[in-house]
């Protein structure tokens, strides 16, 4: 296994965090964590591919003194995807595997930026703050 964290099922081996939560939510029994609605599901793919990019925005002004635009447009993004359903407080409106790939990246970023860099990434970003509220 070459990747952490990394799954063995029937001899196959699987890595990568967002597959590996795609991968137990569609072959093990329980309440799936995706969503049924088509548009939803849409745009939890949206929301997967653009982890990668969010994390390398959000971080982009981690080691310059002050925080840049690309690190506010990103926060700018993760707020208007916040709002784009209104029936719960979570990505998909409803908690999601969407809520479970974003979450340790707000884990890390929130107390960094507010002990480190004194920005307060919820400021003017009522669903981000409300998300928090729920997941954190």
């Amino acid at each position: 296994m070459s990747q952490v964290p990394s799954l063995e099922y029937n001899n196959e081996v699987r890595g990568e965090s967002l597959d590996l939560i795609k991968f137990i939510d569609s072959h093990f029994e329980g309440p799936s964590l995706f969503p049924s609605d088509s548009a939803k599901q849409d745009f939890a793919g949206v929301l997967f591919s653009y982890a990668g990019s969010f994390h390398k925005a959000a971080t982009a002004s981690f080691k310059e003194e002050k925080i840049n635009a690309e690190t506010g447009v990103a926060f700018d993004y993760i707020e208007e995807a916040l709002s784009k359903f209104n029936d719960g407080p979570f990505f998909l409106g409803q908690f999601s595997l969407v809520d479970i790939a974003y979450v340790p990246f707000f884990e890390r970023y929130v107390p960094f930026l507010l002990d480190v860099k004194k920005y307060d990434l919820t400021a003017g970003r009522p669903k981000i703050a409300a998300w928090l509220q729920t997941k954190l």
